[in-house]
């Protein structure tokens, strides 16, 4: 029967390291047994790991300064003013004389180009000022520190835990060999003291 220790010992120490696992997670909803009231890591620390991970994202990860240097950077705008040019010419030789036909007398190929010409290099200057206005707008409105911590406080438990298997499956699984080799070491050291 002394033979038996080690593995008794190494099953109980699998039993002990699934059930930390499954404490993460498991039970969902608090569970009172008499004066003991067993809570799931998560379930129970939710709300304080979204707002630690909303601060997180809010002043450390996410910045509106860099958004803004990145949309208003010349090149990037330089990118987009071929399209804006399209529309300008579709507009001064389309749009412009079905809305006003007295103009289409006056408006000709070399004074559509002048017009266009001028229209391009001012909005050249003008795009870089109204993407900061806009932005300035946005950052008073979004407190992403906010939004980060509503969308994790949202994630169900069980989403979490899926997640938690999908991403860190092995290493859970080696937390529980780990236990049963704590067990079985244990187990054998007790057979030997014996």
């Amino acid at each position: 029967m002394i033979y038996f220790l080690p593995v008794i010992a190494a099953l109980i120490g699998w039993l002990i390291n699934s059930l930390a696992v499954k404490m993460l997670f498991y039970p969902r909803n608090p569970v009172k047994l008499g004066f003991i009231t067993l809570h799931g890591l998560f379930p129970k620390r939710q709300q304080a790991l979204a707002n630690k991970l909303g601060a997180l994202v809010g002043q450390q990860l996410f910045s509106f300064a860099e958004i803004k240097t990145k949309l208003t950077d010349p090149e990037k705008i330089k990118n987009i003013i071929p399209l804006v040019e399209a529309h300008l010419d579709i507009f001064l030789r389309e749009k412009l004389p079905k809305a006003m036909p007295v103009l289409s007398m006056f408006i000709g190929d070399s004074i559509v180009n002048q017009i266009k010409t001028h229209l391009v290099a001012e909005l050249d200057t003008l795009f870089p000022v109204m993407i900061n206005k806009y932005l300035d707008n946005i950052e008073q409105e979004l407190d992403f520190e906010k939004i980060v911590s509503q969308k994790i406080a949202g994630i169900s438990a069980e989403k979490m835990e899926d997640l938690t298997h999908q991403l860190l499956h092995r290493e859970l699984t080696r937390f529980k060999l780990l236990g049963a080799l704590t067990g079985l070491i244990t187990g054998l050291v007790a057979m030997m003291i014996r």
